[in-house]
């Protein structure tokens, strides 16, 4: 694949773009982890309501894949900065609108629909999100310091979680079931909207990519970036969707699902729950750069093996030790579970950007790992919270989570390295 150009964008573009990710995560995630409070408010309440609910979550993300290839072959054709400018806009919007939803005590049934709906715009817009911020990264950062620059993509990410999950917790913590109900549970919504707002201000700054930049000068800007991927880089989009696989259902399943999970095995309170996510999500940040660090030392190949094997091993007795255990036995379930998944996304994140050249990268990333993402993190809350009230095996997550660690496990044992330090140089010419 073409050599990323030599160039390294600005110390503050990097951090407008990574802090962009925890805006973006903190906004996309705070659906989830305030479902059982959205399941009251919207649909009724009850185990049905709150299916329906981490249903509207899956039926969002369908519509990534969507939003990934239209900003996807905006970011290849006229550059990651405009991408980044039109996916944010359109988040803000979205997430300001969420805030101002009449509830189903206003408008009846209309509410939850209208609440989907949004969730969807919110969806296509988040999109064109993490694939601009990953490939922006990736093109802007030295070539020994991809797997740690990109990483802090993953991190970021894990911070708004953070953000996202603590908010949720202060809010749930501080107000009166009722007044939560009727409006406490605008706060972190509208608190969203302002922070989306201010990165869309603070985008307009932003070097653009040198790697695109390279393509303009060279005149190797595809003029179908989907149709440029598609012909050149199949394998690349197998490997990135294996790899986005295995991410997305460790974070989705392995950490953004424990609060319902632990709330509806009647395991800790709502409230609980959310600190107990809080605490895991800040084992989550630390370990990610460490990772992504590692990956540059000793390539993508060999920690995204190790993370698969623990991937396989470990969710299963977690999960059970959370449903059944005491609070410490809980948060030690959760924290492992973490950090595995947080390790994944660190790596992941330079893997998947790697398998494709700048021409068409951002289309290459969505077509493999947005469309993985779109299967097995946003279906996989619904499917999880469904086999558990269909089996009540509190171990049945953690099997999901082991399938697909298992399925992928030979194509990540058998991928070439993309890792600069661990590739193998190409043959001199002699004379």
């Amino acid at each position: 694949m073409p050599e990323l150009a030599a160039a390294e964008v600005s110390r503050g573009s990097k951090a407008i773009a990574a802090f962009s990710t925890i805006v973006e995560w903190y906004d996309f995630t705070l659906y989830l982890y305030f479902a059982t409070v959205l399941s009251r408010v919207f649909f009724g309440g009850g185990e049905q309501s709150l299916i329906v609910t981490l249903a509207g979550f899956a039926v969002a993300y369908l519509m990534r894949p969507l939003g990934a290839l239209f900003f996807g072959h905006i970011g290849d054709r006229y550059g990651r900065k405009r991408t980044l400018l039109l996916s944010v806009a359109l988040m803000t919007a979205a997430m300001l609108a969420i805030a101002l939803l009449p509830t189903r005590a206003a408008v009846g049934p209309a509410a939850g629909w209208l609440l989907i709906l949004l969730r969807c715009v919110m969806g296509f817009a988040v999109g064109g999100e993490y694939t601009g911020v990953v490939a922006y990264l990736l093109e802007g950062a030295r070539a020994e310091k991809r797997g740690l620059v990109t990483s802090f993509a993953a991190a970021a990410s894990e911070v708004g979680a953070l953000l996202a999950v603590g908010i949720s917790a202060v809010t749930v913590s501080l107000m009166s079931g009722p007044d939560l109900d009727s409006w406490g549970w605008r706060i972190p919504f509208l608190f969203g909207a302002l922070l989306a707002g201010s990165v869309w201000i603070a985008r307009h700054a932003m070097a653009e990519s040198p790697d695109f930049e390279r393509q303009c000068a060279e005149g190797t800007v595809p003029s179908n970036p989907i149709r440029h991927t598609l012909t050149r880089h199949r394998g690349g989009i197998l490997r990135a969707f294996a790899i986005s696989s295995l991410g997305s259902i460790t974070y989705y399943v392995g950490i953004t699902y424990v609060p319902a999970f632990l709330t509806t095995a009647g395991a800790m309170t709502e409230r609980d729950s959310l600190w107990l996510s809080t605490l895991a999500a800040v084992m989550v940040i630390a370990v990610t750069p460490l990772v992504g660090a590692l990956s540059d030392r000793y390539g993508r190949k060999p920690v995204l093996a190790a993370l698969c094997l623990l991937s396989a091993l470990l969710p299963m007795t977690m999960f059970s030790l959370m449903a059944a255990g005491s609070q410490v036995e809980a948060l030690a379930g959760a924290v492992i579970l973490a950090m595995v998944a947080g390790g994944v996304s660190a790596v992941g994140a330079v893997a998947t950007a790697e398998q494709f050249g700048g021409e068409g990268r951002l289309s290459g990333l969505a077509l493999g790992a947005t469309f993985a993402t779109a299967i097995f993190g946003g279906l996989t809350p619904y499917f999880a919270q469904l086999l558990l009230e269909r089996t009540g095996w509190p171990s049945v997550p953690g099997v999901m989570i082991a399938v697909v660690a298992l399925a992928v496990l030979p194509l990540f044992l058998t991928m070439d390295e993309t890792a600069p330090r661990q590739m193998k140089p190409e043959p001199r010419p002699i004379g």
